[in-house]
């Protein structure tokens, strides 16, 4: 299986921008997801992959063979990347069974009648779908439609499967259950997929590593986990997430060491930071991020709010806290025995609370809360 690599890949339409400057590698049997916003780039950023647009410049290999090269002028046609590409939409051929549909593409390929009818019973028995051989497209569920997609875009071994949210469609349970399918299946054919959506969930739960694009400019490149507790800066710590990150607006108004005073017109904290290679100065405005789940209701914490808001779901509540001016989002996992404008007290306990920088909004810094005062 291939390694996927671009090299200083921009597209532009007209005068706007699309991709600028990727550098991206692929490994071989990754699962990687194409995150981002609505036109961050994402999508256009597949369909150079797989030859379905052509860059303005910079340069494509997939398995060390160049199939793109703006200085070389290489442009390999799609049909000739090895590349499968499965669609939002399906786009199965409304006239033809499960098994045409799936056979369709052998057949262009001129395989003989018996491999043919072989690949097409051993990829639908992976997929669980052989029971389908004689319906028709319109007498399918939407999840077995896309099962006969996948099987129909596998059928001719591609060396890399690209898929443009090919979950976008489907209803909320069934989005679950396609996800727990993809996944089994990534590990049972052992290929690398390239995946495009917008749902974090999708990304975080799927993804070997997850590639994040915002305008278009490569944000991060990571595992899952990483981009979750380690964001590079403040657009991604706040893209990723649900509930989102809280933000406090704070400055620095004393350091000792590597702990950082820091002050907000109704509360002062005290922070503790694990890098003491970036220590943000005496004065320097900040952003402090602190995800949902990182704070707890708990007797005698170290900082005393208001109970705002109450949102529960049954296996968590979302709760809203107010200290003074200070909003704060947290998940109470459970049941939770609270009321509006009661007091409540609040545990900072976690050692990934970050400091972002307010003018440049990269990452400073993770670290503990030592203590808050009022």
């Amino acid at each position: 299986m291939p390694d996927i690599v671009l090299k200083n890949i921009s597209k532009r339409f007209g005068h706007f921008e699309a991709v600028k400057n990727l550098n991206l590698e692929i490994h071989d049997r990754d699962y990687i997801i194409l995150l981002g916003p609505s036109g961050c780039g994402k999508t256009t950023t597949l369909r150079l992959i797989a030859g379905l647009e052509t860059p303005t410049e910079g340069e494509i290999s997939i398995d060390q063979r160049i199939v793109f090269s703006s200085e070389k002028g290489i442009n390999i046609p799609p049909d000739k990347r090895d590349v499968g590409f499965l669609f939002q939409n399906y786009a199965l051929w409304p006239h033809m069974t499960v098994y045409q549909n799936i056979a369709f593409g052998l057949e262009n390929l001129k395989w003989k009648k018996d491999k043919i009818k072989s690949r097409v019973s051993e990829i639908t028995r992976l997929l669980k779908i052989e029971e389908l051989f004689a319906r028709y497209p319109s007498e399918l569920s939407g999840g077995q439609q896309q099962r006969v997609a996948i099987a129909r875009t596998l059928a001719p071994r591609p060396k890399v499967l690209l898929m443009d949210e090919p979950l976008s469609n489907l209803d909320a349970k069934l989005r679950t259950e396609m996800r727990s399918e993809l996944k089994r299946l990534h590990r049972e054919i052992e290929s690398t997929f390239v995946y495009v959506t917008h749902d974090q969930l999708e990304a975080m739960t799927l993804a070997t590593q997850i590639c994040l694009i915002n305008k278009g400019i490569l944000q991060q490149l990571a595992t899952p986990l990483e981009i979750y507790d380690r964001p590079l800066n403040l657009f991604i710590g706040n893209f990723i997430g649900n509930p989102t990150m809280n933000f406090i607006d704070i400055t620095c108004s004393d350091i000792k060491g590597n702990q950082y005073i820091l002050k907000h017109k109704d509360i002062e904290i005290s922070f503790m930071g694990e890098n003491t290679e970036k220590y943000p100065k005496i004065g320097q405005k900040l952003i402090l991020g602190i995800r949902p789940e990182d704070i707890k209701i708990k007797n005698n914490g170290q900082a005393k709010g208001i109970v705002y808001s109450i949102l529960p779901s049954g296996m968590e509540t979302i709760v809203r806290v107010k200290i003074g001016e200070i909003f704060l989002t947290l998940v109470a996992f459970g049941r939770v025995n609270l009321s509006l404008d009661q007091e409540c007290s609040l545990e900072f306990a976690s050692h990934k609370y970050i400091l972002f920088d307010n003018e440049t909004k990269a990452n400073i810094t993770l670290g503990k809360i030592l203590s808050v005062n009022q």
